[in-house]
């Protein structure tokens, strides 16, 4: 059965916010960041902007053809890879001290960047020094949303939306976890956890960068 534009759009819009979810709903530095600062309820609506935002421009990016660009520049995400080792590996060193300083994993206290262009500059480097963002949404859904052809701009309209509605739902939903982490133990897992997820991700992304590098 033939649809007509308007249902191709739409399904099109579904598209993109389905494949966009499958890339970002998973255990990563950005996302175990917006869920601490969520849980602390500092600057909440600030880094969701700046998360969507992002997102939203680099996806605009791809299905513009910029990802022909970034493929052609392999220096520029060897840079964005080593320097992104640099930020995980002293924002994981962070989150272990806190683990491991009982006295400093309440969430009223002043522990952990409480400042807003601190926490506006944690955002942004989490968010544009990570260069698997740049191959999941300028490369990878680039290269998908192009083959929709015409109707490209409503799978990045799908995609942009996916991720303001996950940030949105991260960042403000932490607060329902709000009883449990009253307890300084559950802070404490958190941070442990969030240490873990910071090294093993700068890990990998050191490992790819070397392999490339003797490639």
């Amino acid at each position: 059965m033939h649809q007509g534009p308007a249902a191709a759009a739409l399904g099109t819009v579904f598209a993109g916010l389905g494949f966009s979810l499958s890339l970002i709903v998973a255990i990563g530095a950005q996302n175990a960041f917006v869920l601490r600062q969520g849980l602390r309820r500092e600057h909440v609506l600030p880094i969701v902007i700046v998360c969507a935002g992002s997102d939203a421009v680099l996806i605009t990016a791809g299905i513009a053809g910029i990802g022909v660009l970034v493929l052609a520049a392999p220096w520029a995400i060897a840079i964005v890879r080593w320097v992104g080792v640099a930020v995980l590996v002293l924002y994981g060193a962070l989150a272990a001290k806190r683990a491991f300083r009982p006295g400093e994993l309440d969430p009223a206290s002043g522990s952990g960047p409480a400042g807003l262009w601190a926490v506006l500059g944690a955002c942004f480097a989490f968010t544009w020094l990570n260069p698997h963002v740049y191959l999941d949404t300028v490369v990878l859904m680039g290269t998908v949303g192009n083959g929709y052809g015409a109707n490209r701009w409503w799978f990045a309209l799908g995609a942009a939306l996916a991720s303001a509605i996950w940030f949105t739902a991260l960042g403000f939903g932490a607060r329902l976890l709000g009883p449990l982490f009253r307890s300084p133990v559950a802070w404490r897992v958190l941070d442990v956890l969030i240490a873990i997820t910071m090294f093993v991700i700068a890990v990998t992304i050191a490992l790819e960068a070397l392999h490339d590098g003797v490639a």
